[in-house]
């Protein structure tokens, strides 16, 4: 039988006490903020009536919620404090440092603080409800108080995030009724057996060493049973060493894969995870824990300027445990410009077309799905009806797979992980995955050593150091640190984070860190009530994630601008992420939850940024970029309009948006003239949008030499010898597709020309 699952993973209320600093008068401030984006609205001012689980009880107490109920206000001030980067801390707390006074709100509200009574101004909090919204929206427009507007919309993001997603002990949150949601959206009757349950169950078991489950003495021993020798530094008890041939930092879909072939290849691997380890068992599907547990900086992670909302995994599997299953082959395109262009062969061999090949049996990708959900329906009918293609998405799942919560793992386990394939086949060939251990930086000295007909790198790596908790040290948040000492050394913890780990440890490449490309996105929504819409059956949040695509092809160039695809947003991302004008009208599009489509506009940016230091990720869009994204989205729009919606619109500021019913077709077309891709919220114009992104790659990329990147086409640093990156960082530039079988097919052509590698150098003479 598994262990029991970490407690974050299921719902209640959070036992230990609040530690954000908050004052009890600058809580009470931030409350009435919350309470402005979610406030109570009049009993019947939503023209909604029940319908199956929802009755006019449920709107009626939705209604009359507040978002400063349920302790929100305190969890946003937790989660501010632990999550969010320093600027918007600094703002927020500021910002709400002022509003806490008289004086202070007059300065930035106005004479919407003034009575006609003692004491003349009101703080904010002392405002009614009316005002104080009034306020906000003023905020919202006016781009004069950029600092105040960024402060407000990390807010509005927090606060409604976590009023959708919490869950009670009974995994239920009363507003999910009321828009029409419920947890278990997966199809029961594709769940495994018994029998198959109990044999699956934790199948990494047996490589494991869970560090939140472990103490000093059974970590020891852990270690020990599985085939390493550990040993105590005699000068710091809370140091621990080992030994092995390859030590991989990252389980996903380099790590994963690294992995896998290495341990096959008879070397003893050791496998190196911060996040923790969760089986289907484990899966709750709660959006508020999973996202906590399973996700970078627990889903609250966007780059330093606000304008683009970054999403990553962060568990045993990375990416590939909380992904959306699609599985597309790098664009051939794309490999003849990384192959002639940057003069990678690699990428245009028969080795590198086989590998993609051979990942996409190991995780059992199939091409064909019995059954879409709402949001691809809506995709591939709006697609017919005007004649445009779309193509059929292929899987790493069964092809009847219809679970549309995948993205915070999958409950039945058919959805084919790093953590359910390439890493059982690691395990198998007796790799051991330390799971809550983070690296802190490679061991990197001078290298004495010149290799046979190889180019003498300056330095050369002899492993890594990292730092865990065991379980004993939960409450005490003691380190302890664990030092890994490896013939060669595998970073494989993506690009967002490969990089400030290589510049931590004294590297200096001038693209480390750079060349960061995001695939950012823009997302149209259409509402389809289900008494206007024949055809289209269930709701947004069940079936496949991603089962169609299509792709905006420039109609002069014919190259592609942009791919259409459709997203996972479960009740808190989709409350945080659409646009808020006033509380009456944001609680009348929560109600339209449940017969809400929406459909992405995905780009191949040229544009790019940088991340050198851990959570500091900074980018900039080219104005190509937008323009793609904008044609992408006009076209999602048209889709959308022509598969029956009766309302369509964007995430603008504004609350941009089109009812479509009785209009024409000059209309239609006026509206999408009025379409704008200006990134927000710090931006100096009046309306802007929030991107979003779930791609990162770029940061640490491959080279011909020095001057053209961070790494060989081993893979391996231009400055520290046997030192390897095996993520996506190491691709040359953006994608432009879901880049799952890049990675992985990068990764497995590196990783065997790092097996050669190690074995040639263990043969030279010392």
């Amino acid at each position: 039988m598994g262990k029991e699952c970490h407690p974050l993973l299921k719902g209640g209320r959070r036992e230990s006490k609040y530690t954000h600093g908050f004052p009890p008068h600058d809580l009470q401030t931030l409350a009435s903020i919350c309470e402005v984006f979610l406030p109570p609205v009049p009993k019947n001012s939503v023209p909604f009536s029940s319908k199956g689980d929802r009755t006019d009880q449920h709107i009626q107490s939705f209604l009359e919620s507040s978002g400063s109920d349920n302790f929100v206000p305190e969890e946003v001030a937790e989660v501010l404090m632990k999550k969010g980067f320093l600027e918007a801390v600094l703002v927020v707390r500021l910002v709400v440092r002022i509003l806490s006074t008289r004086l202070g709100t007059f300065l930035l509200c106005g004479f919407l603080c003034v009575d006609n009574k003692w004491p003349y101004l009101n703080k904010f909090s002392s405002l009614s409800l009316q005002k104080r919204e009034q306020v906000v929206q003023k905020w919202y427009k006016n781009w004069l108080l950029t600092p105040i507007r960024l402060g407000f919309i990390f807010i509005k993001f927090l606060s409604l995030l976590i009023f959708f997603s919490q869950a009670n002990e009974n995994s239920e949150n009363p507003a999910w009724k009321a828009i029409g949601y419920h947890v278990d959206g997966v199809n029961q009757d594709s769940s495994p057996s018994l029998e198959e349950k109990e044999e699956e169950e934790r199948p990494l078991d047996k490589g494991m060493v869970e560090t939140i489950y472990e103490t000093e003495s059974s970590f020891v021993r852990s270690l020990t049973e599985k085939g390493l020798t550990v040993t105590k530094d005699p000068k710091r008890e809370d140091t621990y060493k080992i030994t092995c041939d390859v030590v991989i930092v990252g389980s996903g879909c380099g790590g994963g894969v690294a992995a896998a072939v290495l341990a096959s290849s008879g070397y003893k691997v050791v496998v190196l995870e911060k996040g923790n380890y969760f089986t289907k068992t484990d899966y709750s599907s709660l959006e508020g824990p999973s996202i906590t547990q399973l996700y970078e900086n627990g889903g609250i992670l966007s780059t330093v300027d606000g304008k683009t909302m970054v999403m990553a995994g962060s568990t045993v599997g990375g990416g590939s445990a909380i992904n959306w299953s699609a599985c597309i082959k790098t664009p051939k395109d794309v490999l003849q410009e990384w192959g002639n262009d940057h003069k990678l062969p690699l990428f245009t061999s028969h080795e590198y077309d086989s590998a993609m090949n051979t990942v996409s049996k190991r995780i059992g990708v199939t091409e064909k799905c019995v059954k879409e959900g709402f949001q691809n329906q809506v995709l591939r009918k709006g697609c017919e009806q005007l004649g445009l293609e779309v193509e059929a998405v292929s899987r790493n799942s069964s092809e009847n797979h219809y679970c549309g919560s995948c993205c915070y793992g999958c409950k039945l386990g058919d959805k084919k992980g790093t953590d359910t394939t390439w890493l059982v086949d690691a395990v198998k060939a007796g790799a051991v995955i330390i799971s809550g251990c983070k690296a802190e930086k490679f061991i990197i000295e001078k290298n004495s050593r010149s290799l046979p007909r190889e180019r003498k790198r300056k330095n050369k790596c002899l492993g890594v150091i990292a730092r865990f908790n065991l379980n004993k040290d939960s409450n005490n948040h003691k380190k302890r640190i664990l030092q890994i000492e490896a013939k060669a050394t595998v970073s494989a913890c993506g690009a967002l984070l490969t990089p400030p780990l290589m510049i931590s440890s004294g590297l200096r490449n001038k693209h480390i860190g750079r060349n960061l490309h995001l695939h950012p996105v823009l997302m149209a929504w259409g509402y389809f009530p289900e008494e206007n819409s024949s055809g289209i059956e269930g709701k947004p949040y069940q079936g496949g994630i991603i089962t169609s695509v299509r792709k905006v092809v420039d109609s002069e160039s014919n190259n592609v601008r942009a791919i259409l695809e459709t997203p996972a947003l479960l009740p808190g991302t989709f409350a945080a992420l659409i646009p808020w004008e006033s509380g009456l009208d944001y609680k009348t599009r929560m109600l339209k939850y449940d017969r809400t489509s929406h459909l992405i506009s995905l780009v191949r940016d040229r544009g790019s940024g940088e991340v050198k230091v851990e959570g500091r990720i900074s980018y900039s869009m080219s104005k190509e970029d937008q323009e793609n994204c904008k044609a992408g989205l006009k076209e999602a729009l048209r889709i959308l309009i022509a598969a029956g919606a009766v309302e369509v619109g964007t995430h603008q500021s504004d609350g941009q948006r089109f009812k479509c019913k009785g209009t024409t077709a000059a209309e239609v077309e006026e509206f999408l003239d009025e379409i704008t891709a200006a990134p927000g919220p710090k931006s100096m114009v009046k309306n802007w949008t929030t991107y979003c992104t779930a791609h990162q790659m770029g940061s640490c990329r491959m080279g011909t030499d020095e001057t053209q990147g961070a790494v060989d086409d081993n893979g391996e640093s231009w400055e520290a010898q046997d030192l390897f990156v095996c993520d996506a960082s190491v691709l040359p530039s953006a994608v432009g597709v879901n880049p799952m079988i890049t990675i992985q097919a990068t990764a497995y052509c590196l990783s065997n020309k790092i097996t050669e590698i190690v074995k040639k150098r263990a043969s030279y003479p010392s």
